[in-house]
């Protein structure tokens, strides 16, 4: 059983291992008997040549007599120089030996001479790895009738001697390359299956929950790539959790306070028995406003898990300058309260393809912070423009302002600079949170930044729709 686990385990190392090794066992053995397998068609290629060439010149001069003889063969061949060949025969047309260089080699053959055929050449040659075996058959033929065959033979000992020295070194220096080839793949694989056991055990560990665990990179190499890719995807998931953490706790603390105050208030008048009418009505009423307040805090949850979940709203061309004044008359009964004015450059031309709800929900947040945070007697700014094929709108206040170092944290969720003067005017920390997604769900961006002398200024750009004609 431990073996099959083993083995299942090291699977990916054992095929890669017996891939290589078929592939470097089939390219040693071409190593081998091609370069020899070559070299031995050469040297029987020329031995044919020559062994057929000299056999033409003896055939030629035997051609002459009428009838082939002994006396008449041998007279011939003391006239004609033979190569240096090992055994030369010339035979009758019925085969019979006339003439041998070599006579005691005759009763050593172990099987007799092949038969001439009329009018062709023939030519047989072997290598047993000690010599090169060669026969050549040339027919001796006198007025178109055969009347006998010239058998040349050769032994080549020296050119064998070579081929094989060949051999063995190439058989031995081949099997040195596969070894060497065999524990280079091996411990190649070794690693790169070390370094994906390491990967997968590392996935293993985050599918179980431990979102810290990384994976140290090696190389430069895809698997270094996948390795890097890995730890910056489990950043991300522990990012995630981390920030779904604390959005869950935030929520909780958030519900919970106005729940506790419903709670608190109602209690109150449960446990009174002659509560008076006006104290009666003014506990009402705070519980009214805590309902209220948690009713809007449950709205901007719902509002930004709908923008986590990616529903997407059908966008249309929306006219921004309306938009901005229709926000501004809804704002105007706090602004008077808060004793805060309004100043508006609205250009009537800037239209952009966006959610109009979402653009209302954006501007509507922004103006009523900078009137929520204003000063007695402050002002808010609204300028709508066309900058360089963008809509820009440019929210200002001459309020409390942002300090520099909350700048980067502003659109957190439930991230307020000042707790308890945000929860003071019914601040949650979610407005600017809605805001940021809302703007980039539209194909827009926003930044925020300190106004001198004073307050905050908030930008947002969205890409410019088209222009129309200024009916004002």
């Amino acid at each position: 059983m431990m073996w099959l686990q083993k083995k299942h385990k090291y699977s990916m190392q054992f095929t890669f291992l017996l891939l290589f090794i078929a592939f470097i066992g089939v390219s040693t053995v071409l190593l081998n008997v091609f370069p020899t397998t070559t070299s031995r068609d050469v040297v029987m290629a020329n031995k044919e040549t020559a062994l057929l060439n000299q056999g033409n010149i003896l055939s030629s001069s035997l051609s002459g007599l009428e009838r082939l003889s002994a006396d008449g063969v041998s007279h011939v061949m003391e006239l004609v120089v033979p190569g240096d060949y090992d055994r030369i025969v010339v035979t009758d047309r019925a085969g019979y030996i006339l003439y041998d260089t070599a006579p005691e080699a005759a009763g050593e053959e172990s099987a007799p001479l092949r038969s001439a055929r009329k009018g062709v050449n023939q030519f047989y040659c072997s290598y047993d790895g000690s010599a090169f075996r060669c026969e050549a058959i040339i027919p001796v033929m006198s007025y178109g009738s055969l009347i006998g065959s010239v058998h040349i033979f050769d032994n080549d000992y020296e050119q064998a001697r070579t081929i094989h020295s060949v051999e063995v070194r190439l058989r031995s220096i081949s099997v040195l390359l596969f070894a060497l080839s065999v524990l280079t793949v091996f411990f190649v694989t070794a690693r790169l299956t070390r370094r994906l056991r390491e990967l997968a055990a590392a996935m293993r560990t985050v599918r179980e929950g431990n979102l810290s665990r990384r994976v140290k990179v090696k190389g430069q190499d895809e698997v270094a790539e996948l390795a890097q890719t890995f730890n910056k995807m489990t950043d991300r998931l522990e990012s995630t959790e981390e920030l779904r953490r604390r959005f869950v706790s935030d929520a909780s603390h958030e519900l919970r306070t106005p729940l506790a105050g419903i709670r608190l208030l109602s209690d109150s008048i449960a446990q009174s028995d002659n509560m008076d009418e006006d104290t009666m009505r003014e506990f009402v009423t705070d519980i009214g406003m805590e309902a209220e307040r948690l009713q809007r805090l449950t709205e901007k949850l719902l509002r930004l898990t709908r923008m986590d979940s990616g529903v997407v709203s059908e966008r249309s061309a929306v006219d921004l300058a309306p938009l901005v004044r229709r926000c501004v008359h809804l704002l105007r009964p706090l602004a008077a309260q808060k004793q805060v004015r309004f100043e508006t450059e609205l250009d009537p031309a800037v239209r952009i393809c966006a959610v109009e709800d979402d653009l209302f929900q954006i501007v509507f947040n922004l103006a009523e912070n900078a009137v929520k945070y204003n000063r007695e007697g402050g002002c808010v700014y609204l300028r709508l423009c066309a900058e360089e094929g963008s809509a820009v709108l440019r929210v200002e206040d001459t309020g409390i302002g942002i300090p520099e170092e909350d700048l980067p944290n502003i659109f957190l969720r439930f991230y307020r600079v000042d707790k308890a003067r945000s929860r003071a005017i019914g601040g949650s920390g979610l407005g600017l949170s809605i805001v940021h997604d809302a703007v980039e769900a539209n194909g827009g961006s926003i930044c925020v930044e300190r106004r001198e002398p004073e307050g905050t200024r908030f930008v947002l750009r969205f890409p410019l729709l088209e222009k129309k004609e200024d009916d004002a």
